[in-house]
């Protein structure tokens, strides 16, 4: 490298994050800046870290698309035979890590999972184009192949098997929906004293906001 990563530094200037600036209610806030990074047009506004633990506490990350945000939470789709569907099934606990550098911001959100109603899942499944739905039913998510001609031999099949567009949803696909009880906001600000807003839940049912210091 002809720089090191020692050296490798930006000033943030874009932005201020106060408590009168935000939503009172957090789901609202991320609602927000989720159509701030979308106007901005960011490449994949919507891609977020997953992190996960398994029973033992071992944590594991990954990047996956969240689909649908409201009251209830946040909700994205995947195998539930794969590593994190099997790490989620022993540790509901999960957090998520949304980064729109373009904006020099990032929210974090800790909560609890689980699996959302078939008929939800099987509704955005019809919404998806045919080849991800074929996708979905040729592959065994996380487990070992022996080569990638294996993988295409076996969509290859499922193109000849299923000709129209009458493709059944895999028993082993669906969405999760993570239920937030911490979400955080940062802005990056000069001189790194960045802001960070931080909602809690409280047992009355309550977000408190409190500031962080950077």
């Amino acid at each position: 490298m002809s720089q090191s990563l020692a050296e490798l530094r930006r000033d943030y200037a874009l932005g201020t994050l106060t408590e009168t600036d935000v939503d009172l209610d957090p789901i609202r806030q991320f609602q927000n800046w989720l159509q701030e990074a979308v106007a901005a047009q960011l490449p994949e506004p919507n891609a977020m870290t997953l992190a996960t633990a398994d029973r033992a506490g071992r944590p594991y990350a990954r990047i996956v698309l969240l689909k649908e945000c409201d009251a209830d939470g946040f909700v994205f789709f995947t195998h539930y035979r794969s590593d994190k569907g099997l790490q989620i099934a022993e540790n509901p606990h999960v957090a998520l890590v949304f980064l729109w550098l373009e904006l020099e911001r990032q929210v974090r959100i800790e909560g609890v999972i689980a699996q959302i109603p078939p008929a939800e899942s099987e509704a955005y499944f019809r919404s998806r184009p045919r080849e991800s739905r074929l996708g979905a039913l040729a592959s065994q998510q996380s487990q070992v192949v022996a080569n990638r001609e294996v993988l295409d031999q076996r969509f290859e099949q499922l193109v000849t098997r299923y000709p129209d567009d009458n493709i059944p949803m895999p028993q082993h696909w669906g969405g999760y929906r993570v239920k937030p009880n911490l979400l955080e906001f940062w802005q990056g600000r000069h001189g790194r004293i960045h802001d960070r807003l931080r909602y809690r839940m409280q047992q009355e049912g309550e977000w408190l906001l409190e500031r962080l210091e950077p």
